[in-house]
């Protein structure tokens, strides 16, 4: 697998939970190649590594947002945890395999890469709204055009479960 395929399959493991950029515990134990437990027993085994800024665990509600993004085979007993870019750089010195230094290399290009993307999207607004103070209202519709491209997309939830429907 070539180095640009992997750093693309990370970064769409990273999600964006309360305001940092991170990767699930799970997700980060099939990266270097070990079960979740032994990851997470490592991590226990050296806590003073992992400050709250470094790894967190998620809430429920959290880990549900997650889960739809991502399919899980099975439960969990715990709340997983969250890695953010510090928390996998020093995951790195508490995983003395080969892989791990492998993969930590690729993981770190892609947070690099999506922090890249990040800068690349506030320039582009800002030119933007530049240019939209400097000219006349006659250019409003392609302002407000190219505002919409620039937005997240907004995703509706879904509703899981059974729903009641009324009949008239």
């Amino acid at each position: 697998m070539t180095s640009q395929i992997l750093v693309a399959r990370i970064e769409s493991r990273i999600f964006h939970i309360r305001g940092k950029k991170v990767i699930l515990d799970s997700d980060l134990a099939m990266l270097y190649g070990v079960e979740t437990k032994y990851l997470t027993r490592q991590v226990r085994r050296n806590l003073r590594r992992f400050p709250e800024d470094f790894m967190f665990r998620l809430t429920q509600e959290e880990f549900l947002r997650c889960q739809n993004v991502t399919s899980k085979r099975g439960g969990r007993r715990y709340l997983p945890y969250a890695f953010t870019e510090e928390g996998v750089a020093m995951l790195s010195s508490v995983l003395n395999s080969e892989r791990a230094i492998i993969v930590n290399i690729h993981i770190m290009r892609a947070f690099v890469n999506l922090r890249r993307a990040g800068l690349t999207y506030l320039w582009l607004k800002r030119k933007i709204e530049e240019m939209e103070r400097k000219y006349d209202k006659q250019f409003k519709f392609v302002f407000d055009s190219l505002k919409k491209i620039l937005e997240p997309p907004v995703k509706e939830k879904k509703i899981i479960g059974f729903q009641a429907y009324e009949h008239s």
